[in-house]
């Protein structure tokens, strides 16, 4: 018996199916990898692995990257792992290939690499990095895989990992904030013309809206110190539910659900996972 068989008991959601994840390292990615792997998926994973000048959080390391692949691989599942930066297409494409040559097909690309480069000190740096990262890199990975989901003739699911600062003005007057708000609304935009032009194909295109989810790029100091110094985003009980933040699983478990035959016919959606946060503005 697999060690996925072992941990699911019964057959796995994405048995059979292969997943492109971006930013898959650390954070929200590391959860999605985690989740999708244990419901019978291999992997193809990319991310970063080294700082960005405006993002005061620590972004994820090469040694991070490798703790997923063994997170991975105890699972029972395969994975092609490569550091790699979503802003760089060439290289982008290089790994996923790798990946398509290692695998057959790709059925499922979750467009997670995201950062939020919200600096007490306002740079306008800051709104670069969040467009290049955020919204042109979601772009590059939605680019790089569709030839080949289209070749294939199979259908299959593309899930982008947005925010509720996709959905209501939020995120403060800063650079780096505007840039945030501005990436993670265009980010929509690129999902529902996406989940247009797909369609025909029988790709799906939706896009996954968190609220604050407890991972390091919303708990280091440096982001609650940038929270704190803004009254508009430091108001108690953000949410509507009696939490101040959610689980990264609980965005990893909307991911699978996208991801799999259960969402078989939902396209163009824009998903929250938000506590209720979007229903209060």
């Amino acid at each position: 018996m697999t060690a996925h068989e072992e941990t699911q008991g019964t057959k796995g959601r994405l048995d059979g199916k292969v997943a492109f994840v971006t930013g898959a390292a650390g954070g929200l990615g590391r959860s999605h990898i985690r989740r999708l792997a244990e419901e019978g998926a291999d992997l193809v994973v990319v991310d970063l692995c080294r700082p960005v000048d405006t993002v005061p959080y620590p972004l994820s390391t090469p040694e991070d990257l490798s703790d997923a692949v063994e997170e991975v691989e105890a699972l029972g599942r395969r994975v092609v792992a490569r550091q790699t930066d979503v802003r760089d297409r060439a290289a982008l494409q290089e790994a996923y290939d790798a990946g398509l040559e290692e695998f057959g097909e790709i059925h499922v690309v979750v467009a997670n690499a995201g950062i939020a480069p919200l600096l007490v000190e306002d740079r306008v740096e800051a709104w670069h990095d969040a467009i290049d990262v955020n919204l042109t890199g979601t772009f590059h990975t939605i680019e790089v895989a569709i030839p080949s989901m289209i070749a294939a003739e199979q259908g299959g699911s593309i899930v982008i990992v947005s925010s509720t600062a996709g959905l209501v003005g939020i995120g403060g007057c800063s650079n780096g904030g505007l840039g945030y708000a501005a990436s993670k609304h265009g980010a929509v935009g690129l999902m529902r013309t996406y989940a247009n032009n797909l369609a025909p194909h029988r790709i799906r295109v939706n896009s996954v809206h968190p609220t604050g989810v407890a991972t390091r790029m919303v708990t280091d100091p440096s982001m609650v110190e940038f929270v704190a110094q803004d009254a508009r985003l430091s108001e108690e009980s953000p949410n509507a539910l009696p939490v101040d933040t959610i689980e990264p699983v609980d965005v990893s478990n909307a991911v699978l659900w996208l991801a799999s035959d259960e969402a078989r016919y939902v396209t163009g959606v824009t998903l929250p996972v938000d506590a209720g946060f979007i229903n209060r503005r």
